[in-house]
């Protein structure tokens, strides 16, 4: 039994490690910023992602206290403007903050499906929707190959900019599963963002 604690002990300060090594950038990647967590305890137990994102949103939270839930409804609101200027385009709220789990430089994640990456871009300019950029992005998961377009627009929050991710109509509806988290990265729609945002704005989405 006292072998299992000391195991759990190492574990959770692995996590807590790793997680501060991501919370300031130290890190960019969960496996990384494990192997290096590990090598400060001198351990051989790695703890999973879903552990170390447990305790990176502890620290966001020790951090940032109240400024965070306040940033949470700001880029809830933004992403909610944006996705009705794109409703025709089955918009989903992904990411940190479809999570609840944002933290000080994380950005707006938002999905949408069509053929045309050109339509999505016409729309944001005609409604004065800074681009900062837009790219074609190749990326290969547990072996198969997505492609998808993605636009990186500039927000009215500080620091805090949005990626619309453009992808196939083909994957609407399909499901994906969460590396971090490990579940399903279900979203939120407009009619769901709009019910959070009246009747729990800071509400949050973990397993």
């Amino acid at each position: 039994m006292a072998v299992d604690d000391n195991i759990d002990d190492v574990r959770c300060r692995v996590s807590r490690e790793a997680a501060a090594l991501l919370y300031f950038g130290v890190e960019k990647e969960y496996k990384q910023a494990k192997l290096r967590a590990a090598e400060v305890f001198a351990s051989h137990f790695l703890p999973n992602n879903f552990e170390v994102a447990l305790e990176l949103d502890k620290l966001a939270d020790e951090r940032e206290g109240l400024a965070r839930k306040a940033r949470l409804v700001l880029m809830r609101q933004e992403a909610l403007k944006i996705m009705k200027l794109l409703a025709a385009f089955s918009p989903l709220l992904i990411g940190s903050v479809w999570r609840g789990t944002n933290r000080v430089g994380s950005d707006i994640d938002i999905a949408v499906y069509s053929d045309l990456p050109e339509q999505i871009l016409e729309i944001l300019k005609k409604f004065n929707i800074k681009i900062q950029h837009s790219c074609w992005v190749r990326a290969n998961k547990r072996g198969v190959t997505f492609v998808s377009y993605h636009i990186y627009v500039e927000t009215v929050i500080e620091n805090g900019d949005m990626e619309i991710v453009v992808r196939s109509p083909d994957e609407v509806g399909k499901p994906r599963r969460c590396e971090i988290f490990g579940d399903e990265i279900k979203g939120l729609k407009i009619a769901e963002l709009e019910k959070i945002l009246r009747e729990n704005p800071t509400r949050q989405f973990l397993p």
